[in-house]
């Protein structure tokens, strides 16, 4: 039985030829190397690889972008993000394009072997603290649609029909027309609206209007 087979994206040869050693140890196979997510990309469709390990900064384009390129031609990919940053945006930005791992470079030879085996299976293996940190942010993430549903609960059910008439792109002279009232009360509503929804202008309440359905 063949080892899994792995992509090594990275822009330091050192970093690549470390890493080839610590797989090939490990009964894994390095098929293909890059040094930029270019590279990755182009790589990504002459080779079949079952996990590509992949750097986040490197020259060219960055493996964020790559992963996303990889992951839109081919959904079956998998990446797994090995990099030196443990700030948040790249953990999030990594899961979002796609990445099935996310591991630091300061972490044991052995754990990066049990992500890789982990997302050969399909599986997601994060390392506690990355856990924690992308747990957080949906929970976050949940916090703030519940803030929006709730703003927009706020809403008298005149002013729901004013920001549906915002949302479908009616004009104050247009919305009084359809709804029967004035335009100054129209205006009144918007000031109202907008206030209730924290925003400042016509496209960014009709935006949250059609996230939250409000219009079909």
């Amino acid at each position: 039985m063949e080892g899994i087979s792995v992509m090594v994206v990275d822009d330091h040869n050192l970093m690549r030829q470390g890493l080839r050693r610590i797989l090939e140890e490990s009964d894994m196979r390095v098929v293909a190397e890059a040094e930029n997510g270019e590279q990755a990309v182009a790589l990504s469709k002459e080779f079949e690889t079952d996990v590509i390990l992949m750097d986040i900064q490197m020259p060219i384009m960055d493996g964020i972008e790559a992963t996303r390129i990889i992951k839109k031609s081919n959904k079956d990919a998998t990446v797994v993000i090995l990099t030196m940053h443990e700030e948040e945006q790249f953990l999030f930005e990594a899961i979002k394009a796609g990445a099935i791992g996310y591991l630091l470079k300061s972490r044991a030879p052995q754990e990066l072997i049990q992500v890789i085996q982990a997302a050969n299976d399909g599986l997601s293996l994060l390392q506690p603290s990355m856990a924690s940190k992308l747990l957080n942010e949906f929970s976050n993430m949940n916090d703030r649609q519940n803030s929006k549903s709730s703003q927009l609960e706020s809403l008298t059910s005149r002013e729901k029909e004013v920001l549906s008439c915002i949302a479908k792109g009616m004009s104050n002279k247009e919305i009084a027309a359809q709804l029967f009232i004035s335009d100054k009360t129209v205006k009144n509503h918007l000031s109202n609206i907008f206030h209730k929804l924290h925003v400042n202008d016509r496209t960014s309440a009709a935006v949250m209007a059609l996230k939250e359905g409000l219009v079909d």
